[in-house]
Order: C-alpha cells, then structure tokens, then sequence
C-alpha cells in the first residue's frame, strides 16, 4: 500500500476475467518453437508502461526465491538456476510492487489483460515475445507451487509481485500476483 500525501493506493488487482477458469480465452496464439537458453537483460510490458533491466536470483536461506534490492524501483529481477525466458519450461520473473519511495515496478500487473504482451531481451540478441494467458492473485498461505512454478512443455513465464491486500500488523501484503504467458514469437 502506498502512501500519496494523505491518502492511500493500492495497486490494482486482477478481475476474475483474467483467471484461467473464467469465460472464453482471448489468448488463441500458437506457442512458438522454444529457444536455446540464453540469459534475459530486460524486460518490457507495453500496457503498464514496464521497461526494466534484469538480475538474476537465487533461492534464500529458507527456500523461498530472492527478491531484487528494494532500492530500485526499476529493476525486476530471474531465477537464474531455472529455466531462461524463451527455452522451454518455466521462467520466472520477479519484482517488487512498490516501495518506501513509491510504485515500483510491477505495480501496475495487476491490470495486465488475457492477449497482452511482455517482452524479455536476451544476451543471444533476440527479443522473445509472451502473450499473457491469465492473471491470478493468492493468498500467501494458498499459493499454488506447482501451477506456478512447475515445469512446462513449451516456452512460458511468470510474473510475480505482492497483492491481494495489505496489513501493516501481518507482515505486508497478504498475497502474490501472478500473471502466466507462453512464448508466440521471437524477433
């Protein structure tokens, strides 16, 4: 939750359209063949405005996948011992919604929409391209490990950032959103 003068934002959340189970599917695009693995350097969504570079993280102490330094708010950041945006499986992508400071970025993804696009530069000079599939919000204690970070048969990815409410007595944001794609192109 931001704090603008005296009034307080929250970031926007996923209608139930964007879920997997709701209504019929705008995302019709074939999935294109999967590329030779090759490290991401940024990342963009056109709709909410996300230019940002890319880190790679690991896992923490406790398991859980690292975050990027809170301190920019432009930086998102891989999982850099899984699979690379564009080969096949799952890639992960993750940042922060917002900090002390203000929105960071993946403020907006809650407001991400079924057929949109989110682009990953690779070190390997291509660009690949996503069409975004669904985009869901959990709660914390009801995260879906499998579905999200489960091994694919084609070129996907996933998106992830806090939401679904917060609480400054119970740790922050009380969920995570998550928007999931598959690899349509490459240029």
């Amino acid at each position: 939750m931001i704090h603008n003068g005296s009034a307080e934002v929250t970031p926007p959340v996923p209608t139930a359209a964007q879920a997997f189970a709701a209504g019929p599917s705008v995302h019709t695009e074939a999935a294109a063949d999967p590329l030779p693995p090759s490290a991401p350097l940024r990342l963009r969504i056109p709709e909410i405005d996300v230019d940002a570079p890319l880190t790679g993280l690991g896992l923490g102490a406790d398991g859980a996948l690292e975050v990027p330094p809170a301190a920019d708010r432009n930086l998102a950041g891989w999982w850099r011992d899984g699979t690379r945006p564009g080969a096949k499986g799952t890639a992960i992508v993750a940042g922060h919604v917002d900090n002390a400071q203000g929105p960071a970025v993946f403020y907006a993804l809650g407001s991400l929409k079924k057929g949109h696009r989110i682009e990953v530069d690779r070190q390997d000079g291509r660009t690949a391209v996503f069409t975004i599939d669904a985009v869901e919000v959990y709660a914390k204690e009801h995260f879906p490990d499998g579905k999200v970070y489960g091994e694919a048969d084609r070129a996907e990815i996933r998106v992830i950032t806090c939401g679904g409410g917060f609480s400054r007595g119970s740790g922050g944001y009380q969920g995570n959103v998550v928007a999931f794609g598959h690899l349509i192109g490459v240029r």
